[in-house]
């Protein structure tokens, strides 16, 4: 063999374990990993979608958050930017009939637009709604012909969260690009794709966010916004989720967290003016909200509960929970003395499948080692789909974290792209005083509506479990 030939394997595969390495290790793109400045709370509500069991069996919901989220761009006057992960009509193998979310967004924006030709609209989105470009979504199409520009996230911009398997992808599948179409059918069940598809998505990563943002109207403030757990999916509408809609200065914060994905997703950023060097200050006393995004939320979800101790009361809501930090973060603080609730998904279900029950179940074995108390949520084919923690401290005050991240490495380490908002102040403040009603609802049931469910019904310790929940999260090889 040739110098030539051995050089050029040698190159070859080191090639492989360096793209690997840079590709885990990189600097998230500018603008990313955010942690706002606090924020003087203005009109912040919380919003939820609930869904429940009545005595004669059937399944009942009584959602918020659509609703306010579909007002909201009704008032709007100058501009509305929308960063959404899951936007289709995809369905499983049974059919979720609750709501068509995906058509009432898009109706909403086209409509607004043909009101107010001038606005700015802008739409952004993640890659998973067209299978990765291989097929053509009908929403997008249509904002696209209403002159609203829709931007698909460079997914391939953000850190490998499945570095075991994309550095392979990287040098050997990208270079082939998308193209549309193929042999094969979707794996969302809607027009045939080919190879390539498939192959990015074992990628496992995500634009997770679920943001919008507007003006407030005509005698509004300058910027509103919601940022949710809630995705405008058909299939997904039947979900129990959480929000929180909130105005001015973290709202125009919000707004740029959502420029610096269409820069680095290579769109056009809109010109949005909004006013410039305010700082207002967060009065003593007062409430106080700030936007985190990506690997900030971890650093506030561990601050939050590293502060927790006698008598304070922890809450979580979450649909996935395995990232190690916040595990132990939350048996630490019930060892200090706090009351730690966590309410999860079983993990049973997912569009018309039957899921294993990973990683929540062998989670909660830890969690009940750690004297925390567990209960799942009562689910029939949707999913308990909240991602909210409530500490409120013995003082009289409160923190409130909620948004797109479950508690995941995934979703927590810089990997996803997700916003959640923090809000702090008091426990009679009103959207604090509604998240905690709103767990009090669905932690311990009430007449004719069955939210929830005791440990033992979804009990699962098997070691088999619990070694697939470690590797799975440690090696990035899974959808949690």
């Amino acid at each position: 063999m040739s110098w030539i030939r051995v050089a050029t394997l040698f190159t070859a595969f080191a090639l492989i374990p360096l793209t690997g390495c840079y590709n885990w290790f990189h600097r998230m793109p500018k603008g990313t990993s955010f942690a706002g400045p606090l924020r003087p709370a203005q009109e912040v509500r919380f919003f939820a979608d609930t869904t429940w069991v009545d005595d004669a069996g059937n399944r009942q919901v009584d959602q918020q958050i659509f609703d306010a989220v579909f007002d909201l761009i009704a008032h709007a006057e100058r501009f509305i930017v929308v960063d959404m992960f899951l936007w289709n009509d995809f369905q499983g193998d049974e059919p979720e009939t609750t709501r068509a979310l995906s058509s009432e967004l898009t109706d909403a924006l086209l409509a607004r637009k043909l009101a107010r030709p001038e606005m700015t609209i802008v739409a952004i989105s993640d890659p998973v709604n067209t299978v990765y470009g291989g097929i053509e979504s009908q929403h997008f199409s249509a904002l696209r012909e209403a002159g609203i520009p829709v931007v698909i996230t460079h997914l391939d911009r953000l850190r490998d969260s499945n570095p075991g398997y994309s550095h392979f992808w990287r040098i050997f599948a990208k270079p082939l690009g998308q193209p549309r179409g193929g042999p094969f059918p979707s794996p969302f069940g809607n027009g045939r794709v080919s190879a390539l598809h498939y192959l990015s998505l074992l990628n496992f990563k995500a634009n997770h966010r679920k943001v919008v943002i507007a003006d407030g109207g005509v005698s509004g403030p300058e910027a509103v916004a919601m940022v949710l757990s809630a995705n405008p999916h058909d299939g997904s509408s039947a979900h129990g989720n959480v929000a929180i809609g909130f105005a001015g200065d973290a709202a125009s914060d919000l707004l740029q967290t959502e420029i610096a994905v269409i820069a680095f997703s290579d769109g056009e950023v809109p010109v949005i003016e909004l006013p410039k060097g305010r700082s207002e200050p967060v009065a003593p006393d007062a409430a106080s909200i700030q936007v985190v995004t990506e690997g900030k939320i971890r650093t506030a979800l561990l601050d939050t509960l590293e502060a927790a101790g006698t008598g304070d009361r922890i809450d979580v809501a979450i649909f996935y929970l395995s990232d190690h930090g916040v595990v132990d973060a939350l048996v630490d603080a019930r060892e200090r003395g706090a009351s730690v609730r966590v309410l999860m998904d079983p993990n049973k279900d997912a569009f018309g499948h039957e899921k294993n029950g990973v990683p929540n179940r062998p989670v909660a074995v830890d969690l009940r080692r750690g004297d925390v108390t567990v209960r799942w949520c009562d689910t029939h084919g949707e999913q308990c789909h909240a991602k909210l923690l409530l500490v409120r401290e013995v003082s009289g005050d409160a923190t409130l974290i909620l948004g797109s991240a479950n508690f995941t490495r995934r979703n927590l380490q810089d990997l996803n792209l997700e916003t959640d908002v923090v809000l702090r102040g008091s426990v009679h403040e009103p959207a604090i005083r509604d998240a905690a009603d709103w767990f009090e609802l669905v932690w311990g049931n009430a007449p004719g509506r069955n939210f929830s469910v005791d440990y033992d019904v979804y009990k699962d310790e098997s070691l088999r479990k619990r070694f697939e929940y470690q590797i799975e999260e440690r090696s990035g090889m899974s959808t949690f």
